[in-house]
């Protein structure tokens, strides 16, 4: 049983399963931070300036019976575009050049 533990832990450290769990985590974390600057922050700023007071999700242009919500897909880009501006920058300050870098075998 031992060494079925033992090899388990290795195979977590081996194949960097915490480092998967931890950028996971923190990845989730900056998401939410980023969707409460937009939905608290920005889309009640670009609302203003549309000339209403509603949030930015709340934009949407109704031809007959259909409803067009562009408000809500122009929130959703914003979004992408600040959580994909923040990896890059974090990328940048890390220094990682590319995800799948293969590390190179030392003889």
């Amino acid at each position: 049983m031992t060494k079925q533990i033992k090899g388990f832990i290795e195979f977590i450290q081996a194949q960097g399963v915490m480092t998967l769990a931890i950028g996971f985590l923190l990845g989730g974390a900056v998401t939410r931070v980023v969707q409460s600057f937009v939905t608290d922050i920005v889309n009640p700023l670009i609302g203003l300036l549309l000339g209403s007071a509603e949030s930015l999700k709340d934009a949407k242009l109704t031809i007959g019976t259909a409803v067009i919500a562009w408000g809500n897909f122009v929130a959703v880009l914003i979004d992408f575009t600040i959580v994909a501006a923040v990896v890059y920058v974090g990328m940048k300050l890390l220094r990682i050049d590319s995800l799948d870098k293969k590390k190179s075998d030392k003889k």
